[in-house]
């Protein structure tokens, strides 16, 4: 296993911090762009790999690789339009530890035997579909690094939900990388979930005042959930404190009921949380508790992708206590929401305490239930970051 390959493998999503000054699809994005500077930043904010446009249609050259190299010590990966065996050398040649091979421009021959010659000379390959067709032929070309792009280079249109589709359905023993369109913590958490092991983030970064410190953002959890939302001006006070998800609660006898899942910007993930068994309602998550009689639900949740388990809730009985509650949350293995009880006075020390991918608070935000406070919302959003 290369240094790259070896970059995105493990737990927890990895992030690959791209340097271009250009996009043949927005114009200029940082003329001024110092690979090394970059480079450099990008590793100290938690980057696991650097992608660098070495094609003058983004103001790039293999100078850019080198400059990059020289001020950091984690994987490059080169991006350019690569056909021939002399660009993967010259790749090597230049510092990276990686080279983008684009299936849409490479026929199965030519793609294999780029493959080989990477092999021979020490490169990882990041292999980059577009749609069913091409991870097909990627899986089948046996590429180690699958790389799924939102964007259709033809158009330059970003279709993220179909990247979501192909991320999931991609093989479970390969390395996928989310690439294109993810500019927020929602939008890297929801490639995440689908399957992806790491995100390739460029434009956004590249916009941002400070890139680095957009790139700790987007990577950095736990992620931020505000529940029992009923009312649309609730919601746009918490996308606009920073939170990740807002949670609907369709569960019958909850004094938080709302009457359907509400529009979300594309910087939140919406989650109807239901009991007993999921009505289907439009959501990006379902957090779906047990029934307990007597009780409008059952204690832990589990979060939902497409009906498939991708997190635990570990929440408190309702309307009762727990002591032990955070210690049974902090022994939990994989991704972890903690809910139950949050609120701004005390999320950042359960956060301490449990590490959690995800919290969840509701009735501490509230001025009546279903009625949020807006101070209240803003003071928990920035305890818990």
């Amino acid at each position: 296993m290369g240094r790259f390959r070896d970059a995105l493998s493990g737990s927890g999503l990895r992030g690959i911090a791209e340097v271009k000054r250009r996009s043949p699809s927005a114009g200029e994005l940082r003329a001024d762009a110092d690979p090394a500077i970059l480079a450099a930043a990008y590793e100290r904010a938690g980057a696991a790999a650097v992608s660098i446009l070495v094609d003058a249609r983004f103001d790039g050259s293999w100078d850019d690789v080198r400059a990059a190299r020289s001020t950091a010590s984690l994987p490059l990966l080169a991006k350019g339009f690569f056909s021939t065996d002399d660009d993967l050398r010259r790749a090597r040649d230049s510092g990276a530890d990686a080279a983008l091979l684009i299936l849409r421009d490479l026929d199965d021959e030519t793609a294999r035997r780029l493959l080989g010659v990477a092999t021979e000379l020490g490169l990882d390959t990041l292999v980059e579909a577009h749609d069913s067709e091409e991870l097909t032929r990627a899986t089948y070309l046996d590429a180690p690094v699958i790389g799924i792009n939102a964007r259709d280079l033809a158009t330059f249109a970003i279709d993220s939900q179909a990247q979501l589709g192909l991320v999931a359905s991609a093989p479970r023993d390969r390395i996928v990388v989310a690439e294109s369109g993810i500019e927020s913590r929602a939008q890297g958490a929801a490639a995440e979930l689908a399957g992806a092991n790491a995100i390739l983030v460029g434009s956004a970064l590249m916009r941002a005042s400070d890139p680095a410190q957009k790139l700790a953002e987007v990577l950095s959890r736990p992620l931020v959930k505000v529940c029992g939302l009923t009312r649309a001006e609730d919601v746009a006070a918490a996308a606009e404190a920073g939170a990740d998800m807002a949670g609907f609660v369709l569960a019958e006898g909850s004094p938080r009921r709302a009457q359907g899942v509400l529009s979300v910007p594309e910087t939140m993930l919406a989650v109807a949380v239901e009991v007993g068994e999921s009505s289907g309602a439009a959501a990006d998550l379902v957090q779906l508790y047990p029934r307990e009689e007597g009780k409008v639900r059952g204690r832990d949740a589990v979060l939902l992708r497409e009906g498939n388990e991708v997190a635990k809730v570990l929440d408190l009985p309702w309307e009762e206590s727990d002591p032990a509650h955070l210690e049974r949350a902090r022994a939990a293995k994989g991704r972890v929401m903690l809910a139950g009880g949050l609120g701004p006075d005390n999320v950042r020390a359960a956060i301490d305490a449990v590490r959690p991918w995800a919290v969840d608070a509701s009735s501490a935000l509230e001025s009546a239930p279903g009625v949020k406070d807006h101070d209240l919302i803003r003071g928990y959003v920035m305890a818990a970051r």
